[in-house]
């Protein structure tokens, strides 16, 4: 801070405010993660920092002001509601409906049992059954999901991860049987492991082998999908377990950091495979914090893979990302204020450069989401491109000194945060020691403490509540969805050939002893052959073992 800078401060904010009668606020101020916040930001007061040009021009090294020369001049972000519950006929109703109100692309949300690698009628899927996503269990269930959608013309994003591989394998032989090639598929993969184990807890197999099936995608997208983005390196989960902005850039980037480091060491130059990979961001509450969040990942993404690797390319230091409101700051009081909330937060992504984006539903602390309140966050989207004129200029925040600043600031931060993942060993190793769900379990303490000392108002919660609500709509999936499809399982299991089957399972098993063959081909080849998803990870299983937790407590 500049000595005139700060004489203002003293001399003129201070006793400004006192004259006020406002006493008790303090005259800085902080943001969500904690930052302290001046009351005023000047041009000169938060110098570039050493080295490389911190902005550059929007395409260009590294990329701080958008990673495309035209951004939404060019074309506008991709709008992908993430939406998945019941039944596949449900979910393919649901998607056509969002396609036919102007959604450009889709995002599927899968059910617990399909997360985690068990069939709709294994015991552990009991009462989970399409409650929080889709049931898919089989290339039947995955053909009907896309049933009249062309996978050749609709990009799709599929949140899935332990699962990764096979629903991918189930991609592949469903654009097959539509007589689409796996060259001409389009879409994103989240397939990012390593934050399962940090803040999302639905993993099946240990974090070495499960680094294995997520390269072993990577490197399969390479050769045979080049249109397809193998893996969604995600903060999103992070920072709804309550970490920081600081902590969701860190550990997301460090995690990327590993991903990179596996897939060079099978053998790939990263100029040439970096550009397919891609990122998934939260936008959260505090508006310039998060527009300074992207940017910084941008930055040091590319420093990082420029220094670390020795990627030249533009298109290999390239960070692109998804965006999703932050589903944690929804609250079931008052729903209808989390309209304001969603709207807030895409706005944020928007201003920080996203390639797409989905706005959370304004019912989604109550239940899934219906379809008037899916509506609706499409709308806000909508609204947004068309209608604010925030698209006409590229990086419209760019150049103010509060958001440079927190730019800067931001990261600092969290290139501490990944000089501490470097030191045990990288994200795998700080993982295994548990540093990175230990860091994140204090942050989120602090915020609940904060919380309810009514330092951190939330509307509606600790602040302007009401004493009668009326609830909104809710959508409920019936219990019943997980007696039809355990009797659909049994229909498919009858229908199949059982030898080829066994055949196929047998084969993948036999192949993943070895480390050094990519087990995507035989995937393919199991679903082809019937093999379900419950089935696939049960014999994986008998090779990579089964994953359970240390508690850190």
């Amino acid at each position: 801070m500049t000595h005139d800078l700060q004489h203002w401060i003293d001399e003129v904010f201070a006793p400004a405010l006192r004259a006020g009668g406002r006493d008790e606020l303090p005259l800085s101020a902080s943001t969500g993660s904690g930052l302290e916040l001046e009351p005023l930001y000047e041009p000169t007061q938060h110098p570039a920092p050493e080295g490389d040009e911190p902005l550059g021009r929007p395409g260009e090294f590294p990329f701080t002001r958008g990673p495309y020369p035209t951004m939404y001049r060019g074309r506008p972000w991709t709008m992908r509601q993430y939406s998945g519950f019941s039944t596949a006929e449900a979910t393919n109703a649901r998607f056509r409906f969002l396609l036919e109100k102007g959604q450009s692309g889709l995002s599927v949300a899968f059910d617990l049992p399909t997360q985690m690698g068990h069939d709709p009628d294994a015991e552990l899927a009991q009462g989970e059954v399409g409650k929080v996503g889709v049931s898919i269990a089989t290339l039947g269930d995955f053909e009907t999901l896309f049933n009249g959608i062309p996978l050749d013309d609709v990009s799709v994003s599929m949140t899935i991860n332990s699962t990764a591989p096979v629903l991918l394998a189930f991609m592949i032989a469903a654009g097959k049987r539509q007589g689409v090639s796996a060259d001409k598929l389009r879409g994103t993969l989240q397939n990012d492991l390593l934050k399962e184990y940090i803040a999302r807890g639905t993993y099946r197999f240990p974090p070495a082998p499960s680094l294995r099936l997520t390269t072993d995608v990577i490197a399969h997208c390479f050769e045979h999908l080049p249109r397809f983005n193998p893996i969604s390196i995600s903060g999103y989960h992070m920072r709804e377990a309550g970490c920081t902005a600081p902590q969701e850039l860190a550990f997301t980037l460090a995690n990327g950091l590993q991903y990179v480091q596996c897939v060079v060491d099978r053998g790939l130059d990263v100029n040439k495979f970096a550009g397919r990979l891609s990122f998934f961001f939260n936008a959260h509450n505090d508006f310039f914090e998060e527009v300074g969040k992207f940017r910084a990942a941008r930055r040091m993404w590319a420093r990082l893979l420029r220094d670390r690797f020795g990627a030249s390319r533009p298109e290999a230091m390239r960070l692109r990302f998804h965006t999703q409101t932050a589903g944690s700051t929804l609250t079931s009081q008052q729903p209808d204020v989390n309209v304001v909330r969603v709207t807030l937060q895409a706005l944020a992504a928007v201003l920080g450069g996203t390639q797409s984006l989905h706005t959370n539903s304004r019912d989604e602390a109550l239940g899934l989401p219906t379809e008037s309140a899916a509506l609706l966050a499409l709308r806000t989207q909508q609204v947004i491109a068309e209608e604010s004129g925030v698209t006409n200029a590229i990086d419209p925040l760019g150049g103010s000194p509060l958001v440079e600043a927190l730019t800067d600031r931001l990261e600092a931060e969290a290139m501490e945060l990944i000089a501490e993942v470097d030191a045990r060993g990288g994200a795998l190793g700080a993982v295994e020691k548990g540093f990175q769900q230990g860091e994140i379990h204090r942050a989120a303490y602090d915020h609940q403490k904060a919380v309810e000392a009514g330092t951190r108002r939330i509307v509606g919660v600790n602040c302007y509540a009401v004493d009668e609500e009326r609830s909104p709509p809710i959508l409920r999936v019936d219990d019943a969805l997980a007696t039809k499809r355990a009797e659909e399982l049994s229909a498919w299991r009858a229908a199949r050939d059982a030898a080829a089957c066994e055949a196929a399972l047998g084969g993948l098993a036999g192949a993943a002893v070895n480390d050094d063959e990519n087990l995507m081909p035989l995937l393919v080849t199991a679903v082809e052959a019937g093999a379900t998803v419950g089935e696939i990870c049960r014999r994986l299983e008998t090779v990579f073992g089964r994953y359970a937790p240390a508690s850190l407590f």
